[in-house]
C-alpha cells in the first residue's frame, strides 16, 4: 500500500481515513458569482489561469478578494486586502483573520496571544459581509509545510463566516488521483516517507523526480539508496541516471483515459494518434505486468472497463474539503531567511518542459533568486549578484532578482527546472551566500 500522487506535497498530517476528496467546492461557473473571497498561497494566474478569468469576472462585478501570500503578484484585478507575509507566518495570519472574526461577532477568540494587525480586521470585515463566500487554497497552500493547519483555519474561517472552503488542486486530475485512492490507506506510507525511510524498489509513474517532487535531494537520495528503481515515462531524460529499467508509456495524447476536474466532472477522451514507437497506453503495460505476477483485478480488455471501475457508484458524494485536524498556532516562529517555491506554467510537467516554442516565452526564463531590496540591503547584496543558494545538502548558484513583490525575509526560487532541481525543499529555511 506504498502509493502516492501527491509528490510535491510535503505535509500529510490531515491524512486520514475519513478524509474526502479535495475539490473546488462549488461549480467552476459558481465561482464567478461570489461576492467575498480569502485567496490563501495562490499564483492563480499561472497555477489556474481559467478560474483566474472567473474571479477576475467576480470582481468586475464589485466582488472583494483578499490575498493572503509571499508574493504580491499581479492578478490583473482589483484586490480589496493583501496580506504579503513569509511562508512560515500564514498559520499565524489566518489565527489572526480567524481572532478578528470572533471579535466581530462577540466570541471566544479560537487561539490565545494573537494580536490582530489592521489588513486582517480589514478582511474579517469583508468576509462577514456579502452573501456568497468562499476561503480558496492554491497550490503553495497544498504544498507549504504546515498545509493540513492551513486548511483547518481555512475550515474555521469559513465556518465562521458562512462560506464555503475550496481547494484549487495542482493538475488536471488531482481529483481523479484521490477517487481511485492513489494514496496510502492502510498503514502505507505517503511520497515523503517512502523517501525518508527508503525502499528496496521504486516505480515511478510518469513523472521526473528531479521536477516534479517537494525535495529533489531527498528524492535522489531516496532513489540511489533503492536497489531497483523501475520508471514509467514516455521520456528519458534523467531516468538514464537513476532507473534500472525505463519502460515507454504514451502521453494521455496517445491514450484513452478519464480526467476528473477540480469541480468533480469526469472528463473522458481518446488518444488522437496511435503511441509512438514501441510505447504502450500505461494502463495496458500495468495490466501485463499484472498477469505476470498472477495478481488478481488485472484482467480489463479496455480503457472503458478501467474508467466503469474506477468511478463506480456516485463518486462525487466523495467529494469534501473537510478535516479533523484542529487550528492550532505554530509552536516556534520562523527565523532566518525562507524559500518560496512556485511552479512556472511552462515548468509545470514533461510535455511543456519540451516545448520549444513554450520554452522561448517570457514564463520559460532560467529562475533567479528574487528577494526584496530590504532583504538584500540586509544581506549585503544587490540585483545581478551572483548568490549561493543553500539548503540542507542541497544547493544552486542563481541570479539576484530584486523584486519588490517578494515579503521580508523570503527568496522566491522556481522549482522544475534543471537549475534549481539540486536544491531542497519548496519551502522552509535557505542560506544565501554572495558568490
Amino acid at each position: 500500500d506504498n502509493v502516492d500522487f501527491r509528490l510535491r506535497q510535503s505535509d500529510f498530517a490531515g491524512d486520514g481515513s475519513d478524509e474526502g476528496v479535495p475539490w473546488l467546492g462549488m461549480s467552476i461557473a459558481e465561482v464567478g458569482a461570489l461576492d467575498r473571497v480569502l485567496l490563501i498561497g495562490s499564483f492563480l494566474r499561472k497555477d489556474q489561469p481559467l478560474l483566474s478569468t472567473r474571479l477576475r469576472h467576480a470582481t468586475k462585478r464589485r466582488a472583494q478578494l483578499s490575498v493572503l501570500h509571499a508574493a504580491d503578484d499581479d492578478l490583473l484585478m482589483n484586490i480589496a486586502n493583501k496580506l504579503i507575509v513569509r511562508p512560515g507566518a500564514w498559520v499565524r495570519a489566518l489565527a489572526e483573520i480567524a481572532t478578528a472574526i470572533a471579535e466581530r461577532r462577540g466570541e471566544a477568540p479560537p487561539a490565545s496571544g494573537v494580536t490582530v494587525g489592521t489588513v486582517a480586521q480589514a478582511i474579517a470585515a469583508s468576509l462577514l459581509s456579502g452573501e456568497r463566500k468562499a476561503v480558496l487554497l492554491g497550490n503553495a497552500a497544498l504544498q507549504h509545510p504546515q498545509a493540513a493547519q492551513l486548511r483547518a483555519w481555512a475550515q474555521w474561517i469559513a465556518q465562521a463566516c458562512g462560506a464555503r472552503v475550496g481547494v484549487l488542486t495542482e493538475g488536471a486530475n488531482a481529483a481523479g488521483g484521490h477517487l481511485v485512492d492513489a494514496r496510502p490507506r492502510a498503514g502505507g506510507l505517503n511520497a515523503r516517507t517512502m523517501l525518508e525511510q527508503p525502499r528496496r524498489a521504486y516505480l515511478l509513474w510518469n513523472f521526473e523526480p528531479e521536477y516534479d517532487t517537494a525535495d529533489p535531494v531527498l528524492t535522489a537520495a531516496g532513489l540511489a539508496a533503492a536497489e531497483t528503481v523501475i520508471a514509467f515515462s514516455p521520456y528519458r531524460n534523467g531516468a538514464l541516471e537513476y532507473a534500472d529499467v525505463i519502460l515507454p508509456i504514451a502521453p494521455f495524447s496517445e491514450t484513452g483515459g478519464t480526467f476528473v476536474s477540480v469541480e468533480g466532472r469526469a472528463q473522458s477522451f481518446n488518444g488522437t494518434v496511435r503511441p509512438l514507437g514501441e510505447s504502450r497506453p500505461g494502463w495496458k503495460v500495468l495490466r501485463v505486468l499484472g498477469n505476470l505476477l498472477q495478481l488478481d483485478g488485472f484482467d480489463y480488455e479496455t480503457v472503458e472497463a478501467v474508467r466503469t471501475e474506477a468511478l463506480a457508484g456516485d463518486f462525487k458524494s466523495r467529494l469534501s474539503n473537510e478535516t479533523r485536524v484542529r487550528p492550532e498556532l505554530p509552536g516556534v516562529e520562523p527565523a532566518g531567511l525562507e524559500r518560496l517555491a512556485d511552479v512556472p506554467i511552462y515548468f509545470s510537467d514533461a510535455i511543456v518542459r519540451r516545448s520549444v516554442p513554450l520554452q522561448a516565452t517570457a514564463d520559460s526564463r532560467p529562475p533567479r533568486a528574487r528577494l526584496n531590496g530590504h532583504t538584500a540591503a540586509a544581506l549585503g547584496v544587490s540585483a545581478g549578484s551572483v548568490l549561493a543558494l543553500k539548503q540542507g545538502e542541497g544547493s544552486a548558484v542563481l541570479e539576484c532578482e530584486i523584486d519588490e513583490r517578494v515579503a521580508d525575509d523570503t527568496v522566491r526560487v522556481a522549482a522544475a527546472h534543471l537549475s534549481t532541481a539540486r536544491l531542497g525543499p519548496m519551502f522552509g529555511p535557505i542560506r544565501v551566500e554572495c558568490g
